[in-house]
């Protein structure tokens, strides 16, 4: 009988290490290409990079307008530090990346659509429409 519980138990471990792997975002290559953005680990390509403005909701390049004069911003969380914690983004020290709402007609909240900028001042910048489940690099100066 306790041979049995024993086997259980390490089945049940077993799983949840798998499970829990699932879970877990695949690395970002960090030797990737410069023109490979390889930003996000969901399927994305360096299509999915974008020059400053094309593309983008007109909501987000409003909010380049504030980034890059620094405010006014509609929402308190805005310049706050945005921790990477789904991995996606390339690794950087605590405080390097900031995030920004990008408005959404129609919705009471701050919604999903996020730019994260990396640095301080800013070099790089990052467009979510999925509340950081993706991203994708706004090439160019914004």
């Amino acid at each position: 009988m306790r041979q049995l519980k024993s086997l259980l138990v390490l089945g049940l471990v077993i799983f949840a290490v798998m499970w829990w792997q699932q879970q877990t975002p695949a690395p970002i290559n960090q030797n990737a290409a410069p023109t490979a953005v390889g930003v996000s680990t969901r399927g994305t390509t360096a299509a999915d990079a974008f020059p400053a403005g094309d593309a983008l909701p007109a909501e987000a390049r409003n909010t380049l307008q504030h980034i890059a004069r620094g405010g006014p911003f509609a929402h308190r969380q805005d310049g706050g530090v945005f921790g990477n914690y789904e991995g996606l983004l390339p690794s950087a020290a605590r405080g390097y990346y900031h995030e920004y709402t990008v408005e959404t007609p129609g919705a009471g909240n701050r919604a999903a659509r996020r730019i994260i900028t990396g640095g301080t001042p800013p070099v790089v910048y990052y467009y979510t429409d999925d509340h950081y489940r993706s991203f994708r690099r706004i090439r160019g100066k914004p």
